[in-house]
């Protein structure tokens, strides 16, 4: 007879696997505080503690009274906290805010178009240039940083007296132009440095000529740095003093931020309660774009550093 074996129940069996090891956790590196480390950030404190304190003694004492202010200039009292000062300075008969923010935005937005065309393409000649000429005349622009604008001033007032120009609108973009032009013209050429040849050659053979394959095919790339450009003229066009007051004048009826803010407090020196609300308005709107923008700084730098 046959023997017939009964296949086992695999349903009332457990089939258990075996159980996988788990991975071994690799334990958490710890940084090391060195001493490097501690003074860098006790230097970086201090250097921010400098810079924040003025900013919040401006900031609070708009909203205070000139008691308050002398008394305890640190100190933010809520049973004191009044907009009624800042209002009076946005009506101020002696600060037109609007008119003030009208001309100085003008004045960046012009500054910045003409910087960049003017800039753009001479950084693009001076990158793709092979000899020794092109690192001569990129030396000669950036000699122009070691050279302060006010150093320039009075030569510059009578070469813009001697054609018509002083006291006008366009021989203060001209000026404020030319001092934006040294450090536009570094970061653009480094930056194009780092954009490959191949594609001015692929431009060519499409039948490109210079100017428009830099125009079509360079200048959209340059993105980065354009943006870093436009914050730090638009900065510096918007805190220069001594420049529109001599070029345009208190005669030219014309009036930036800071010259406007110089005429408002000029005769209230003592008067904190109209100084620091003016001080506010001028100082706002620039310091918001500024954080608003700094990351296109740092952005544009960085893309600039490195070889493409």
């Amino acid at each position: 007879m046959l023997q017939t074996t009964e296949a086992p129940d695999l349903s009332t069996r457990a089939i258990t696997a075996p159980a996988s090891p788990e991975p071994r956790r690799r334990p958490k590196s710890k940084k090391r505080v060195t001493v490097g480390s501690i003074v860098k950030w006790v230097v970086l404190g201090i250097a921010s503690f400098v810079m924040l304190v003025p900013l919040y003694v401006m900031v609070i004492s708009a909203f205070k009274p000139e008691s308050e202010i002398l008394s305890d200039p640190l100190a933010i009292n809520p049973d004191t906290f009044t907009w009624d000062y800042l209002v009076q300075a946005i009506q101020s008969p002696n600060f037109n805010v609007v008119g003030a923010y009208g001309i100085t935005l003008f004045f960046v937005l012009a500054v910045n178009l003409l910087s960049i065309v003017v800039s753009a393409p001479v950084a693009y000649v001076i990158a793709r240039g092979r000899t020794r000429w092109y690192a001569a005349l990129l030396l000669l622009f950036v000699s122009g940083l070691f050279v302060p604008s006010q150093v320039i001033l009075i030569p510059v007032v009578f070469v813009l007296r001697s054609i018509g120009l002083m006291g006008t609108i366009p021989g203060f973009l001209i000026f404020e132009t030319a001092v934006t032009l040294p450090m536009t013209i570094f970061l653009f050429t480094a930056f194009v440095r780092t954009i490959p040849r191949d594609i001015d050659e692929a431009a060519s053979i499409d039948g490109a000529g210079r100017i428009r394959a830099f125009w079509s095919c360079i200048f959209p790339l340059m993105r980065p740095i354009v943006a870093t450009m436009i914050v730090l003229n638009s900065v510096g066009v918007w805190n220069d003093f001594v420049n529109p007051q001599i070029i345009l004048g208190p005669g030219s009826g014309i009036y930036t931020v800071t010259t406007g803010v110089f005429a408002a407090v000029g005769q209230y020196t003592t008067d904190y309660n109209v100084v620091f609300p003016t001080l506010l308005l001028a100082v706002a709107p620039v310091l918001i774009f500024f954080i608003i923008m700094q990351r296109h700084i740092i952005g544009g730098l960085v893309a600039g550093s490195t070889k493409g």
